[in-house]
């Protein structure tokens, strides 16, 4: 069933990313009370303005190292600051360089531990919060990358196929609380995090396309929701590819 998003209280974690910046502006439109977190308070703070004008209810702002906090206790310190919470958006993590963390294991270790290990923790203590509650929903921003191990990426694939599975494990023992819990799949995206990347055609989509997808995600839907749509097709066909033709190319 459809849940009203006008008035929802809304946690985004890593919230100077630009699709979830662009989630956050499809919400303050619908009058939502926003927590705002991230590392860099001046950023957070000129988002927070923005979404002030362009409706939302309320902006909280929390300025947090999100992969070296403990999530249990910070999250439980947002509901108390809000009340409660009805939406957890996990969108931070880092991109690396595959090539670079090919060789340095330190490097290597820094894309898992961020994008895999620490993102676990918020999502288990998300799932705890709303089990307790029987309501709400988690949405992790996962990627296509988890869906086979791809030479140009599979270092950054490895922690976000880890943490898809995590999701999903998530979504279903959620499933019979009546909260949820939702893993979006993107494909390439626009943002500053894939700046380094020249090629760009129509595969590509904007930040806004996404948050479009996130925000119907909170309503309804799941538990894995490919973004555009049509990227589900695409992995598919990459996933079913026999391995004797899949190693000839350099995905």
């Amino acid at each position: 069933m459809t849940q009203p998003s006008r008035g929802r209280r809304v946690v985004i974690l890593g919230a100077t990313s630009a699709i979830a910046e662009a989630a956050a502006r499809l919400w303050a439109r619908e009058s939502a009370h926003l927590v705002l977190v991230g590392r860099n308070a001046e950023r957070l703070g000129a988002i927070a303005d923005d979404l002030r004008i362009r409706g939302a209810a309320a902006v909280d702002v929390v300025v947090l190292d999100l992969a070296a906090a403990d999530a249990g206790g910070e999250l439980d310190s947002m509901a108390t600051l809000i009340g409660s919470i009805d939406v957890v958006l996990l969108a931070y993590g880092v991109l690396g360089d595959q090539a670079a963390a090919e060789q340095d294991p330190a490097a290597a270790r820094s894309v898992l531990e961020t994008d895999f290990l620490s993102a676990a923790a918020w999502c288990l203590a998300a799932a705890n919060y709303l089990a307790s509650r029987r309501a709400g929903v988690l949405i992790v921003i996962g990627s296509v990358a988890g869906d086979r191990g791809r030479m140009s990426n599979y270092i950054y694939g490895a922690a976000k196929g880890g943490l898809g599975i995590l999701a999903q494990g998530i979504a279903h023992r959620l499933a019979p609380t009546g909260a949820r819990a939702v893993l979006i799949k993107p494909g390439f995206v626009d943002t500053p995090m894939t700046a380094g990347i020249a090629r760009k055609g129509i595969l590509w989509s904007r930040p806004e396309v996404i948050a479009a997808v996130i925000k119907r995600a909170a309503e309804r839907g799941g538990p894995i929701v490919y973004a555009p749509w049509w990227w589900r097709f695409i992995m598919l066909m990459i996933r079913l590819a026999p391995a004797r033709i899949f190693h000839r190319t350099k995905l």
